[in-house]
């Protein structure tokens, strides 16, 4: 079960994986591992993807994550020269943003996360 204090957000075990999908639920996908840093971005192009003020995002390890329906409706936005938006084709939900920059490290749009 989840542990009230982690938000929903617990991983480690099996059983305790990040999962997430976007609005459509074309798209699901997981992530066993840890979220390595947690941010929230506010340059004008996540405000404008997003639709908010900022947009907000944690980051996990590459080798972490995978798709676990859906993958023919992602679709890749390049944003810019570092940074890849990948989101549903079909309703258009922020998935993650894939760093040019960093082959080890995906950023989860954490609109697109399961729990609180």
């Amino acid at each position: 079960g989840m542990d009230p204090g982690t938000n929903g957000l617990t991983h480690g075990s099996e059983s305790d994986l990040i999962h997430g999908h976007c609005a459509c639920k074309r798209i699901s996908f997981e992530v066993d591992g840890d979220i390595l840093d947690f941010g929230h971005c506010h340059c004008s192009i996540c405000r404008r993807l997003h639709g908010a003020a900022y947009a907000t995002f944690a980051g996990v390890e590459r080798s972490r994550f995978r798709y676990l329906a859906g993958e023919t409706d992602v679709r890749i936005y390049s944003s810019s020269p570092r940074n890849d938006r990948v989101f549903c084709a079909h309703c258009g939900s922020p998935i993650l943003v894939d760093p040019k920059t960093e082959p080890a490290r995906l950023y989860l749009s954490m609109s697109a996360v399961e729990g609180d």
